[in-house]
């Protein structure tokens, strides 16, 4: 029911109207074939024309509606100039657009009395020295009006299937905003409750000087009503929500009076985004769209000046800062089967983001294949170590979870690289040992040779080696359904003692020894061997990683 509200407001939005001014009927051939000449209130020429009425009467003041325009030939005007000021006083109180005479009729030259008094109303007045048909003009007039008015419900049907669509799609902000430029041509901004930049799409000027001080100046800009224009700021504000409920505003850029058309173009947008925030469940789910963009477009490129400028503002200092990445792995909790590990992730990502803020410290906090990932931004002066472990250690008392961390990037061009690393520590690590446990924080150094290998990946060469090594052994237990490979792995992780690895199988020792012998003879070498064992090993671990979901 919500959802159809919301798609009715959209509907129910009225069209722009066209503008013709007076200053276009003049360029209107058959006005142009009278050669038209202002005479007085020029500042009139931009009044809107919204139909002409054709009139020799001196009283014709109160049938003309608002933006009439007055075409005459004089001949029963007013003598006296003091008649022809009231005529000209009382054409102004209706809201006539102006006067356009022609001249021949009844005078050759306009009396002065009635240029002064149009002057004095600031309604434009205009001889034709030539004979032209009014009934050509209003004719032309009238279809300049109507195909105006035409084009401008086209346009705002175009607005309007934009944004339904966008509605019916469950688009994102970013969509929105994207669209809402497009049919504009200006940039558009979204911030948040708390006047923080959430995401912006930039017009064709440097977004630089629009964006520069953000808070405090829309700090200073109020809302008196749902769409504001500020023309100290050369915004246009539209809130997002119930006014006392509201999440935020969309901000178009408007240096003049903004149109109409304009205004319902962000008042369609802000309707998208309200649709999108019924859709969506979480009250942060922008922002989280917003981070996982901008960790996605640093993993790409960090170099990029528009997403280091979106991270800025986004509350992410760059510059001078250390710069770290996280990888946090969600594992289900002992016993659990109810809860889907999405719901899990979720709760984790809640977890960071008030660990992260309870630590008064800027992150970027997103989900990213299932995984939780998170840039952290701290000063140089700061003890990362430490940030980084208190904060893991709040993490993990909401779960099993296993967290990687990247060395410190004291650059903008390696945050990609700490980023990667935390990916690929979380990879290197074996779930049923490390999950949940001690320490809290896993980095490069701990990982050792698994850190080498999840760095090698899926290399084609590391895939042959494995299948060197351990090809003959699993084709064995392929066909004989037995598990050479358990004990060979048995063995490499008992270095010290054979009967410890013979007890980790629940076997005795002379059936382990039997095996072991079966794999010597397959493989065609000793297993006493330092370097077997360790290419042995190295195969292991490698498979491992290779065959891990």
């Amino acid at each position: 029911m919500r959802r159809q509200i919301v798609a009715l407001r959209i509907c129910e939005e009225a069209a722009p109207m066209a503008v013709v001014t007076v200053a276009d009927v003049l360029t209107m051939a058959p006005v142009r074939a009278g050669d038209p000449v202002v005479v007085a209130g020029h500042s009139g020429l931009g009044v809107e024309v919204r139909w002409v009425h054709t009139t020799e009467l001196a009283d014709i003041a109160p049938l003309l509606r608002g933006g009439d325009l007055v075409l005459s030939t004089g001949i029963a005007l007013p003598d006296s100039d003091e008649g022809l000021r009231s005529f000209a006083a009382s054409l102004a109180d209706s809201g006539a657009a102006g006067v356009i005479i022609e001249l021949g009729r009844r005078w050759t030259v306009l009396p002065e009395a009635l240029v002064e008094a149009c002057d004095e109303h600031g309604l434009a007045l205009v001889t034709l020295p030539h004979v032209v048909r009014f009934a050509a003009v209003a004719q032309a007039v009238g279809e300049r009006v109507v195909d105006e008015q035409l084009e401008e419900l086209r346009k705002a049907q175009r607005v309007h299937d934009t944004f339904t669509e966008l509605s019916i799609a469950e688009a994102g902000p970013r969509e929105v905003l994207e669209a809402a430029q497009r049919l504009t041509g200006v940039a558009v901004v979204l911030e948040n409750e708390d006047h923080h930049v959430v995401d912006y799409v930039a017009g064709p000027d440097d977004i630089d000087p629009f964006l520069a001080d953000w808070r405090i100046r829309s700090r200073r800009v109020k809302d008196a009503g749902r769409t504001t224009w500020d023309h100290s700021q050369g915004w246009l504000v539209t809130r997002l929500g119930k006014r006392g409920r509201d999440w935020g505003r969309l901000v178009m850029q408007a240096p003049s009076e903004p149109s109409q058309r304009l205004a319902a173009v962000a008042e369609r947008a802000a309707a998208a985004l309200a649709m999108h925030r019924l859709h969506d469940r979480h009250r942060d789910s922008v922002i989280r769209r917003t981070h996982h963009e901008l960790i996605l477009g640093l993993l790409n490129d960090p170099t990029d000046k528009d997403v280091q400028r979106r991270c800025e503002i986004a509350g992410l200092p760059l510059t001078g800062r250390q710069l770290i990445g996280l990888t946090i792995r969600v594992h289900p909790m002992p016993g659990e089967t109810s809860t889907p590990l999405a719901s899990r992730v979720e709760e984790v990502i809640a977890a960071t983001v008030r660990a992260a803020h309870d630590l008064r410290t800027a992150a970027l906090v997103c989900e990213v294949d299932q995984e939780v990932r998170a840039l952290l931004s701290l000063p140089t002066r700061a003890r990362a170590t430490k940030v980084v472990d208190e904060l893991a250690a709040r993490v993990h008392r909401r779960g099993r979870v296993t967290i990687g961390a990247g060395r410190p990037a004291n650059d903008i061009p390696e945050v990609d690289r700490t980023l990667r690393e935390a990916s690929q520590v979380v990879a290197s690590v074996r779930d049923e040992a490390h999950a949940g446990a001690r320490p809290d924080v896993h980095r490069l150094e701990d990982v050792h040779l698994r850190g080498l290998l999840t760095l090698l990946g899926t290399d084609e060469r590391l895939v042959m080696f494995v299948d060197r090594e351990l090809g003959a052994l699993r084709r064995h237990d392929a066909e004989a359904g037995t598990d050479l490979i358990g004990s060979v792995r048995a063995l490499v992780e008992n270095p010290a003692s054979k009967s410890q690895a013979a007890a980790s199988l629940h076997l005795s020792r002379p059936v382990f020894y039997d095996r072991l012998a079966k794999v010597e003879r397959l493989l065609g070498a000793k297993l006493d061997d330092p370097d077997i064992r360790v290419s042995l090993h190295v195969a292991l671990l490698a498979q491992q990683l290779l065959t891990a979901d």
